[in-house]
């Protein structure tokens, strides 16, 4: 059993037994399980981004991080913590820092859409990405391309594969896509395997079927969050 699988059955076994004795207790009459769901909602999504974490080997850290990062917000919110840090409410801050990030998309959203002849080069036989607030082309021409990961939070991404041969016939890629699109070009021979579950996303394939299968098989781990992962040929 790999490191990672082994990871997650101990994480939700915990949870299990946790949520288990929570229930214990309230038929017990020593807690009340519904106002403690009530209060500590937010701990769902924090667990869901562990989840994530642990499911992918901390490779696929974008969408995790999101959930945790949405739930710890809502937390502190229930909690009242950020009524001790701002004299007003949380809420009277947030439209100004919207503004500021739409404007902010504004500035960059050229960069987020690059023009398919500035893809650069891939040097090595492993891809890594990491894009936020940007985009990015890349092209990779490996004769023994072992895979890699690419990880994008408001932005974009495009990998291109077509000239670019897997290492033992076999490779993997990991993405990671968090209010952003990653697109990832194969060659129409090579076998695909997809695997992953969108959150308010997409992960698809618009590869033409047709050809003879080739003894190259990408496998591609996607995690898509309010973003898109799209693999053509």
């Amino acid at each position: 059993m790999s490191a990672h699988r082994t990871q997650g059955r101990i994480f939700w076994g915990l949870m299990l037994i946790c949520l288990g004795v929570l229930f214990l207790l309230d038929q017990m009459g020593r807690l009340d399980f519904g106002d403690l769901v009530g209060r500590f909602w937010p701990v769902i999504f924090i667990i869901i981004g562990v989840s994530i974490l642990l499911s992918n080997n901390f490779k696929n850290v974008g969408s995790g991080i999101f959930f945790i990062l949405f739930g710890a917000f809502f937390l502190l919110l229930k909690l009242h913590i950020f009524e001790h840090l701002f004299e007003k409410p949380i809420w009277d801050y947030l439209w100004p820092i919207a503004i500021i990030a739409v404007g902010l998309w504004l500035l960059f959203r050229p960069a987020l859409h690059p023009h398919k002849n500035e893809a650069s080069a891939v040097g090595g036989d492993d891809l890594a990405v990491s894009q936020v607030f940007s985009g990015t082309a890349r092209k990779v021409e490996s004769q023994n391309f072992r895979g890699g990961k690419a990880d994008v939070v408001f932005g974009s991404a495009e990998i291109d594969l077509r000239n670019a041969k897997l290492a033992g016939g076999q490779a993997t890629l990991v993405l990671s896509v968090v209010f952003g699109g990653i697109e990832v070009y194969v060659p129409q021979d090579w076998q695909l395997v997809l695997e992953g579950t969108p959150v308010l996303g997409s992960i698809e394939s618009r590869k033409k079927a047709g050809g003879t299968p080739s003894t190259q098989t990408l496998t591609v781990k996607g995690s898509a969050v309010f973003g898109s992962i799209e693999i053509k040929d």
